[in-house]
């Protein structure tokens, strides 16, 4: 590919596309502009010009919110005459304290630890930059690319916001300040994960132009370096591949596991509820006829599109991609690249039950009149969520071009964009 682009452009110019090595001359992107693959829709370079400095302000600010939001209550309902407050850290150890360890530690990871652990990352990495310490950005760096993914404080207040409509019918609910923490530290999260840029801090730390390439070949996918074939990255020293190895057989093992286990967390109940002496117990199904009955329609649709059609669309879309690899389809690659980009982005929204689950575990006090638990079909869809996210992270959609014609591309030069969040 790269000798097709090399007699017209500099190899200083080329870099090649993280998601397809399409070489494109990044030079022609114009300044403010955000440049994406022409081939492949993938982000090449962004736009607009934000500061290192701007991200490490946005950290310290979510690492400060962590306390008002994780330690004060978020919300309080009044039961038995008893007001019964909750914090996000109440349904984590209900949760742990009734035997469900796996579901106690996902929403503890997905909630708390995923997001303190990039904002921190965040941190030292500046740290790092100031103080000379490669090992300590690499880890860094390492530990915000492959956990922002995993952020899901929007879910959690949108799982919030669904708790509140089903206690409606059974208690006063009371807004606490832990909840406005919580909207606060959404908010500078997305902001910050929307900024930060994996490649702006290793371009920070050495410079692509101190490595003066006579030819570019391969793309290193931790420090986003375009350089000649070699057994490691000359910046971050991390092993270099055309393809990540194992790929293909981790995606496929992942998919036939959530695909068993997508079987058990729709027929077995998801939630048990004890009220007035009559135990109500809902699969994922039923819980959304029961919304539907009730006349909480918006939420049944969120929690059937959350719950049911984003589990099975990630398997069907990734198995498609899978298929369509194994048996070297030459037509609509674009296509399949963009559900690749849906079923990464849509993974995290799955966990919307399992949040909610561990809210009506923190306000419902157990053993009283109105008591509420979980069911194991909650153990096995939060399998399928964890799954689900593994499998679309161990894919590699540079197999997606592997067997396409160059002859369908002619463009060399990135498509721009106004900057998005920058």
């Amino acid at each position: 590919m790269l000798s097709q682009l090399a007699h017209n452009t500099e190899p200083s110019r080329v870099r090649l596309c993280p998601g397809c090595e399409l070489p494109v001359d990044v030079i022609a992107v114009k300044q403010g502009k955000t440049a994406y693959c022409p081939r492949c829709g993938s982000e090449l370079y962004r736009g607009g010009r934000p500061t290192l400095s701007g991200n490490l302000a946005i950290a310290l600010t979510c690492l400060l919110l962590f306390i008002p939001s994780h330690f004060f209550n978020f919300l309080s309902i009044r039961l038995f005459g008893q007001m019964i407050p909750a914090t996000l850290f109440t349904g984590v150890s209900t949760l742990f304290n009734e035997g469900y360890i796996f579901l106690s530690l996902l929403v503890a990871f997905c909630s708390s630890l995923a997001p303190l652990l990039v904002c921190g990352s965040v941190v030292t990495a500046h740290i790092a930059m100031h103080t000379h310490s490669f090992k300590l950005l690499k880890r860094s760096l390492w530990i915000v690319h492959h956990l922002k993914h995993w952020v899901m404080i929007d879910v959690f207040l949108i799982s919030v916001a669904i708790s509140c409509f089903k206690l409606q019918d059974y208690s006063d609910i009371h807004v606490g300040t832990g909840l406005y923490g919580l909207v606060l530290l959404q908010l500078f999260t997305v902001l910050l994960v929307t900024r930060v840029n994996i490649r702006r801090y290793w371009e920070g730390y050495k410079h692509e132009s101190e490595f003066p390439f006579e030819h570019k070949d391969i793309q290193c996918a931790t420090c986003h370096l375009s350089q000649p074939n070699a057994p490691y990255c000359v910046r971050c020293e991390t092993t270099l591949a055309h393809r990540t190895p194992n790929s293909i057989a981790k995606t496929w093992g992942y998919l036939v596991a959530a695909s068993i286990a997508i079987i058990p967390a729709n027929l077995i109940p998801i939630s048990i509820l004890l009220t007035n002496g009559k135990r109500l117990e809902d699969t994922i199904f039923s819980g959304v006829a029961a919304l539907i009955k009730n006349g909480m329609s918006g939420i049944a649709i969120i929690i059937f599109v959350a719950s049911i059609v984003v589990p099975v669309a990630k398997i069907l879309g990734l198995s498609y991609i899978l298929l369509a690899v194994k048996f070297k389809r030459r037509i609509f690659h674009r296509q399949r690249m963009t559900i690749y980009f849906v079923v990464k982005w849509i993974g995290k929204w799955s966990m919307m039950d399992l949040f909610v689950i561990s809210i009506m575990m923190s306000l419902v006090d157990r053993g009283q009149i109105l008591d509420f638990t979980p069911g194991y079909g909650a153990v096995a869809f939060g399998i399928v969520v964890v799954l689900t996210m593994l499998a679309a992270d161990s894919f590699d959609p540079r197999f997606i071009w592997e067997n396409y014609n160059q002859s369908n591309s002619s463009k060399t030069t990135p498509t721009q964009q106004e900057p998005f969040n920058e």
